[in-house]
């Protein structure tokens, strides 16, 4: 697989089957994905892997530990303009209709949306921190590295489902992989094999055209 491949064939996956994979195929990804680029080189990601046993152990914690929590960051601007607003509402409505959910039906909602704490069904996790001093160019590293990490994971026959919804659920996971105070979650990633029969895996979503968003000056 190339890297064009990789980009066309890897979506985010809401729905993944309970096959194994093993500490060394992630671990031989992270390696991989280390060569992302990085302003300075700073390599400003931390990551903390769950996996196997300790998965089962983490989801009975994060249940356990259910209850609001003062998020790290704001994951999406309070008031969107469009066409962002469109784009994130048209992702919605296009997921919930695969799964045959009403607009009206709330609680069927936010049941989905609660599947995220459950890492819809993975049988691994990694959690990416950065240290609090670093700044935007240091979280735009994190993307490239991430962004890595996932096409990476493609290539090995793997799905994966980065996770920004971890980010109002900082102290659950921080009380259980226990990285230093100086660091803060920026998200978790999902790993595992897609369940192909799943509904939801069939959503592809939209790209905005090339001429909404390049200019050649």
């Amino acid at each position: 697989m190339n890297v064009s491949e990789a980009m066309q064939t890897r979506k985010t996956i809401r729905n993944f089957l309970d096959t194994p994979v093993p500490d060394d195929v992630i671990r031989s990804l992270l390696q991989k994905a280390a060569r992302a680029p990085s302003g300075g080189n700073l390599q400003p990601w931390r990551i903390y892997v769950i996996n196997g046993s300790t998965t089962a152990r983490f989801l009975e914690h994060v249940q356990a530990k259910a209850g609001r929590e003062v998020p790290e960051y704001a994951i999406y601007p309070p008031d969107l303009k469009e066409p962002y607003r469109s784009s994130r509402f048209k992702c919605g409505e296009d997921m919930y209709a695969l799964l045959g959910i009403a607009r009206e039906d709330k609680p069927a909602r936010y049941a989905h949306l609660a599947r995220n704490y459950e890492l819809f069904g993975a049988p691994a996790v990694i959690f990416c921190y950065v240290d609090r001093i670093m700044g935007p160019p240091q979280w735009s590293d994190l993307g490239m590295f991430l962004q890595s990490f996932m096409l990476l994971a493609t290539e090995a026959g793997l799905a994966t489902c980065p996770q920004e919804a971890w980010a109002s659920r900082p102290e659950t996971v921080r009380s259980f992989v226990n990285p230093p105070q100086d660091l803060m979650l920026f998200c978790g990633v999902a790993i595992g094999h897609a369940n192909l029969q799943a509904p939801v895996n069939k959503l592809v979503t939209d790209r905005e055209p090339l001429e909404a968003w390049t200019t050649f000056v």
